[in-house]
């Protein structure tokens, strides 16, 4: 049975510092017989934000952070309700929607049918503390921005009348949740209105590819999914308290539908007293591991050159009892094939990797009941090397397809920030688009993707040359993010690097920490060009990949992709100014480009220095052409642009000295 063992929420039980003075102080009450609140309290945190309010979603970042601070984990805990303010989401599934009548109550006034918080929620974002305003506790507002430290510490400074325990635990379903709440009172207490313990299921944290709303916001934390039995009814306490009196009860928690995922559930317990709305004490009980739970973490494929494939899939035991048994289902392009059935013993919080039969997509199921299916599935895309198209490849990244239609394969195991395509970016700024690798938000370290070019035949002739334009930042002077280029012409069997830079060799400047790096478009020295020589891979069935492996930095980009040979025997492929070499290059005199132009159209041809200026220019209207130059142009590396009315093509060329 797979269990996702899930690390829990750590959390550090508060703690009341007795000096010897409130020592004596307390030992004289009791002897007076008089009695004083020893409880320490954990704040209740209450944020009114929403998908649809910009100001939310600049805040709320800092705010998680803030809450998630080591030092403010044990003195506070929030739940987030996601208002309509200010409008309601438009789609017709939203974390509002899903949720929406209690939300409604929690913030509207009474006269709207509502909890009538005092003062109203009229804005967003906004908060309470403890039912309170956060100005009450030093806040400067009630603004989520206002919110630090030390109001956290203040408010929690305050010691409540309750001790709560909620301890929660799994049916055998996986399906429903049930909870078990003990209050006993520390001290006397006094309700000014009727006393309620309320609980709100939350999911500590959502992620989604598509914002839910129109702010853009994706990342989600502490959002409240449901109450128990109702928000508005909660569980009924008595008014008055003395010291040692308890109350005890359960709840059964239904998992609603629209859960997002069953291992980010958690619940927020708090007793208010509805007469002045101020909440008296609050308890959590956090996430915890599935007892059935099959991950799929990853599936990976080597290049494929014949009908026989051998993926492997990897596995994790996401729950708390042993796997005996599973069966993973294979999908080539969606179509089920023939399951497969694995069996063996993998313990709880383990991995494994099983070789199989031919899958893209292996879905799980296990010897027992999975409690979560919505993680028994992995993607993965590889390279089908079945024919060697004859080169050269040249990829400038102007088309919107990514990655490039007739080859190209982005490998990406853990579906974690990869490669993609951008439009604000091109090499030597003579173009917006280009390829990048997002090392910036890519936070596994030493997560390895892979970017194969289509399969080429570049047999006969001189050794191959690959050129490309290249940009990087670090984020910090340590960091060594890493690219390496290897070629295979044995389908993948062994590999050759043949090129391989790491960190501060990569870069032409100073290290970006402040945000994701993006070249300057008024500066192309943040560009440069590569030659890499394939010495030996003038072969027929050659494969080439740009291999990254994240250290955490700030963003690669690539451009301008040019892998060609001179002489071969093998026939060029059409581009889009078709049949089109360029060689030597590097050269020192005499440059021939060569090139069909079966439009017809007008062709002009340029020559740029990497700062822009043109250099050269010329217009060809004939059909076929060979142009000889000899610009006798400094040392450097230059931009050689065809364009004509439906497309442009551009190549580095290195002039030696």
């Amino acid at each position: 049975m797979l269990i996702c063992k899930i690390a829990d929420y750590t959390l550090i039980l508060l703690q009341y510092t007795v000096t010897m003075k409130h020592l004596y102080l307390y030992c004289a009450l009791l002897l007076t017989g008089w009695t004083f609140a020893q409880t320490p309290r954990l704040v209740l945190y209450e944020e009114f934000t929403g998908e649809n309010c910009p100001p939310c979603a600049s805040t709320n970042p800092a705010l998680n952070a803030l809450l998630a601070l080591p030092t403010n984990t044990p003195k506070v805990q929030s739940i987030k309700w996601q208002v309509p303010i200010p409008s309601a989401p438009s789609n017709t599934w939203s974390l509002y929607k899903t949720n929406m009548a209690e939300i409604d109550w929690r913030w509207k006034s009474i006269a709207n049918g509502g909890y009538g918080y005092t003062p109203a929620i009229n804005s967003a974002p906004s908060s309470k503390i403890d039912g309170q305003e956060a100005t009450v506790f030093g806040a400067a507002s009630g603004h989520p921005a206002n919110l630090n430290s030390n109001v956290i510490a203040t408010a929690q400074s305050y010691t409540s009348a309750f001790a709560v325990t909620m301890n929660r635990a799994w049916d055998p379903s996986g399906n429903a949740i049930t909870l078990t709440v003990n209050i006993q009172a520390t001290a006397n207490f006094n309700a000014v209105g009727n006393l309620v313990f309320r609980t709100v299921m939350i999911e500590r944290v959502i992620d989604f590819s598509v914002a839910p709303g129109t702010n853009g916001e994706k990342h989600f934390e502490d959002i409240a999914i449901k109450s128990f039995p109702t928000l508005q009814s909660g569980v009924a306490m008595t008014s008055n308290w003395s010291i040692g009196q308890t109350q005890t009860f359960t709840l059964n928690c239904a998992i609603p539908s629209y859960c997002r995922k069953k291992e980010e559930i958690a619940f927020v317990g708090f007793i208010q007293d509805d007469g002045n709305q101020r909440v008296a004490q609050c308890v959590r009980a956090d996430r915890q591991p599935l007892l059935y739970d099959a991950l799929a973490l990853a599936a990976k494929i080597d290049p494929v050159c014949s009908a026989s494939l051998s993926p492997l899939v990897y596995v994790k035991n996401n729950g708390l009892n042993a796997i005996t048994a599973m069966t993973i289902t294979p999908y080539i392009d969606g179509t089920a094939a023939s399951p497969f059935t694995w069996t063996g013993n993998l313990a709880a919080g383990s991995n494994a990797s099983i070789t199989l039969a031919p899958i893209t997509s292996p879905t799980l199921s296990l010897n027992a009941s999975d409690f979560n299916l919505s993680n028994n599935s992995a993607r993965v895309s590889f390279l089908v090397a079945n024919a060697y198209a004859a080169g050269p490849v040249s990829e400038g990244f102007s088309a919107v397809a990514f990655p490039p239609v007739n080859g190209f394969v982005v490998v990406n195991t853990n579906a974690g920030p990869s490669w993609s395509r951008v439009t604000n970016a091109g090499g030597f700024n003579l173009s917006m688009q280009s390829a990048k690798y997002d090392f910036y938000n890519n936070t596994v370290a030493g997560d390895v993707d892979e970017f194969y070019l289509p399969p080429v035949d570049l047999s006969g002739g001189n050794p191959p040359q690959l050129l490309f334009d290249i940009a990087y930042a670090q984020r910090n002077a340590n960091s060594n993010d890493k690219l390496d280029i290897m070629a295979s012409s044995d389908c993948g069997t062994t590999w050759t690097n043949v090129f391989s830079q790491t960190g501060a060799m990569m870069t032409n400047i100073a290290p970006v920490s402040g945000s994701a790096y993006v070249p300057d478009v008024n500066d192309p020295t943040h560009w440069r060009n590569e030659l890499v020589t394939l010495t030996g891979f003038n072969k027929s069935n050659v494969l080439i990949k740009f291999v990254t492996t994240n250290g955490n930095g700030n963003n690669l980009y690539i451009d301008n992709i040019n892998l060609e040979q001179t002489s071969p025997t093998a026939v060029r492929a059409l581009n889009s100014v078709d049949q089109l070499q360029m060689f030597p290059n590097p050269a020192s005199s005499q440059v021939n480009i060569e090139f069909t132009n079966s439009s017809k159209e007008p062709v002009q041809v340029y020559i740029s220095d990497v700062t822009g200026k043109r250099v050269w220019s010329k217009e060809m209207v004939s059909d076929s052409k060979r142009i000889e130059l000899q610009p006798e142009l400094p040392a450097g590396t230059y931009l050689i642009q065809i364009e004509r009315a439906d497309s442009k093509w551009v190549k580095s060329l290195i002039i030696k000295p």
